[in-house]
């Protein structure tokens, strides 16, 4: 009898420890289901901030014709000698209105290709010592994107970052502390191979794993090195968005991956488009 109490007692003991507690595990569940709605918030940030962008360009052509335009009109009230000179004292005004908004539009739009400019530079300057196939920094349409690869921050099939990743982390989120009005994303991908159960059963797919690799590296970048988790989204992607096809092991290896998104706030990006000429 008593030993078949301690078997009892052993197998519970086993399965403790096996997998975090049901608790913990619906804790999880509905920490995921939040990260993914706060990431669909953020993807549409994103492709808010890339249509102003675009709507920004358009603008600064459609104002450069209107400005030819006025020119025009004012060089043949000029010649002709038609018009009055309220006329084209308003046409000067007009003329220099669009020209100062011009101006302003220009310069907010190099303020913050500068800013992104030196942001990239200087994570390639802090991470150049390691490979370019575990790290890549590139600036796409405004938005800074950090790369890191599977194979330098988890084991496989593993969300657990490896110890060795840390002083990359650590480099990185000194950076991101020195740009404090920036926001920060976390997603994490995955290749099309199948997830292959853990024997706790607490991962169940490549979704999963995308998700709780992306807020291991968010919790480790706040805890450790001191970011704020309120500028810090984290979300999962899983095989979904692959930056190359799944034909091959390399473009599989390519896939598997981390990202690190380093954003302008949607506000304050929002009010640098929308200043107008006083």
């Amino acid at each position: 009898m008593k030993i078949t109490k301690l078997a009892l007692l052993f197998s519970i003991g086993l399965l403790s420890v096996s997998c975090v507690s049901r608790k913990e595990f619906e804790q999880a569940k509905a920490n995921y289901a939040s990260c993914l709605e706060r990431n669909a918030d953020k993807d549409r940030t994103i492709a808010t901030l890339q249509e102003r962008t675009k709507s920004y360009d358009e603008q600064m052509t459609l104002l450069r014709k209107q400005n030819e335009a006025l020119q025009q009109s004012l060089a043949d009230c000029m010649a002709t000698g038609k018009a009055g000179s309220v006329n084209i004292e308003k046409l000067i005004g007009e003329i220099n209105a669009s020209n100062a908004y011009i101006k302003r539009l220009t310069e907010a739009r190099a303020k913050n290709d500068s800013l992104n400019l030196a942001l990239s530079n200087k994570l390639k300057r802090s991470l150049d010592n390691l490979n370019d196939s575990d790290v890549d920094v590139q600036v796409q349409k405004g938005v800074v994107f950090i790369s890191l690869s599977d194979k330098m921050l988890y084991k496989s099939g593993s969300y657990e970052v490896l110890s060795s990743a840390e002083g990359v982390l650590e480099k990185v989120a000194k950076i991101i502390n020195d740009y404090k009005d920036y926001d920060i994303q976390v997603q994490g991908y995955t290749d099309t191979d199948q997830f292959k159960n853990s024997a706790t059963g607490c991962i169940r797919d490549n979704w999963d794993l995308s998700a709780m690799r992306a807020t291991s590296i968010a919790k480790l970048l706040q805890a450790r090195f001191g970011v704020d988790p309120a500028r810090i989204l984290a979300g999962g992607h899983g095989e979904y968005q692959p930056k190359v096809p799944n034909t091959t092991a390399e473009n599989k290896s390519i896939n598997r991956r981390t990202e690190i998104v380093i954003l302008p706030k949607l506000d304050q990006f929002l009010q640098l488009m929308d200043q107008k000429v006083n």
